[in-house]
């Protein structure tokens, strides 16, 4: 049990009415999650601003109050503690709460447009193969020496994502690999927390609803690397325009990657196809069933963080050639037909772009790429457009189809994507709304060893259409078409 005065520690206490020794029981942020004598933090969301239900949390049971603005109605018996920001108050109480379970471990941050799932599911496969306990926290799954349970957000909360890195010190994990997406990083989440060292894979158009302007999403990112402390190693991509933007700022120990220039950690390419690349470092070749120039950049990296864990290169090699794609990031499956579907969540232009080129790398003049996609409703609209004209100029035939259109109209989400195909490429272009549909439409199309990408929702097995979750799965529609050329 803690006291108040505990779990208050380096919060930036402006003003305090009552006694901060009382004991705390829990902390929350969530007034429905209030047990008799716990601490509810008043965070002011995107939605909903936590000061409205201060008055509800102490009906529930709550002691003690941090806020930003003090009520002027106030209850006797309860502490009132004004912080100057309630979002970075709630990750260090959550962290003192538990102990400071990121410094009891070694804990690296991944965050970039494109890769964080990727990256980090590699560097937990590699560590746990090398005989590590590790711990996972990804857009998928959480996952603790072994044990998983599904996600609910890339970054989990500030609470939970405490709550997840003492479980992982309960367990006796030692390495813990997470991503840092860019709403995590500004709503403060990972505020408390101590990382080892952070690495960026990237930036491109993308989360500019929320963001608004490139600069913004920039200083997201960004920010993740000014908070580092001078202990913690900081690894950017030298590929990526805005790498060294990332860590001009940084007090971390600075170090780069790349397949394309000279970097601190350099891999070359020296063969790339469909049944994987043939890769260099240094003077030892290597095999990775992977694919792709993309994910020759993700294994880079994988590679630079392992020796910035103190791993040496001979035996982080010797376990890269077993590491496997995580889960719907261009996921194969063979069809008895001879064509390869390939299940990827691509859902940013750059991805998109990534995937569709790593694929013409890959394939034969004799193979047909068909690429399914669609966008996402109620969010960036700007990107549509440029992702039908990238899968219309890149690929031999294309299916517009939705993804989660949320609350929009799916046919006005493919009129905007469709906007974006040049006249020259929309002969090519099909356009079926039902997306279970829209993928045996191109499977069935598919011959011989042709190829088809199901581009957009990846590892996700629902549909969002207004507000209601479907149950969807891209992988589950190719596995019912298997099944009927059986």
């Amino acid at each position: 049990m803690k006291t108040l005065a505990d779990i208050l520690y380096r919060t930036g206490i402006t003003e305090v009415i009552g006694n901060t020794h009382i004991e705390v029981t829990s902390i929350t942020s969530d007034s429905r999650d209030v047990r008799r004598g716990a601490c509810f933090v008043a965070v002011s969301g995107t939605q909903v601003d936590g000061h409205q239900f201060i008055t509800k949390a102490i009906e529930n049971g709550a002691s003690s109050i941090i806020c930003e603005q003090i009520p002027a109605m106030r209850v006797s018996e309860v502490t009132y503690v004004k912080v100057r920001s309630t979002q970075v108050a709630l990750g260090i109480c959550a962290s003192n709460f538990y102990d400071n379970p990121s410094s009891k471990l070694r804990l690296v941050a991944v965050t970039g447009t494109n890769g964080k799932t990727t990256v980090t599911s590699l560097l937990y496969q590699l560590f746990e193969d090398m005989g590590f306990p590790c711990g996972l926290i990804s857009t998928i799954d959480i996952r603790i020496n072994g044990v998983t349970e599904i996600a609910t957000h890339t970054t989990p909360n500030a609470v939970h994502l405490q709550q997840h890195l003492a479980r992982m010190v309960d367990a006796g994990v030692e390495y813990c690999f997470m991503e840092a997406s860019s709403h995590g990083i500004v709503q403060e989440r990972m505020a408390g927390i101590s990382p080892t060292g952070a690495l960026f894979t990237n930036l491109s158009h993308d989360h500019l609803d929320y963001h608004k302007t490139v600069k913004n999403y920039i200083a997201a990112k960004k920010k993740l690397f000014d908070d580092l402390p001078s202990s913690a190693f900081a690894i950017y991509n030298a590929d990526d325009r805005n790498g060294q933007v990332m860590v001009q700022n940084t007090k971390a120990k600075v170090k780069s990657f790349s397949i394309q220039r000279p970097a601190d950690f350099h891999v070359k390419i020296l063969e790339n196809d469909i049944n994987g690349l043939l890769l260099r470092t240094e003077d030892t070749e290597f095999f990775s069933t992977l694919n792709g120039r993309f994910n020759a950049s993700n294994l880079t990296a994988v590679i630079a963080v392992a020796q910035m864990l103190d791993m040496s290169l001979h035996n982080v090699l010797l376990h890269v050639s077993k590491l496997k794609p995580a889960v719907g990031r261009f996921e194969k499956i063979p069809l008895p037909n001879g064509v390869t579907a390939i299940v990827d969540y691509a859902h940013t232009p750059d991805a998109l772009e990534k995937v569709i080129s790593s694929i013409v790398e890959l394939k034969t003049p004799d193979q047909t790429l068909t690429v399914v996609m669609g966008c996402g409703g109620n969010r960036d609209k700007d990107k549509r457009p440029v992702m039908g004209s990238i899968a219309g100029s890149l690929s031999d035939k294309v299916i517009f189809t939705s993804d989660n259109p949320r609350d929009e109209d799916p046919d006005a989400i493919l009129d905007d994507i469709e906007a974006g195909v040049e006249i020259v490429h929309r002969k090519k272009c099909l356009r079926i709304t039902d997306r279970k549909q829209a993928i045996l439409a191109a499977l069935s199309q598919s011959i011989n060893e042709d190829i088809v990408l199901i581009a957009g929702k990846g590892h996700e097995t629902y549909q969002e259409i207004k507000g209601v979750r479907h149950e969807f799965d891209d992988r589950h529609v190719i596995q019912t078409f298997i099944q009927q050329l059986s």
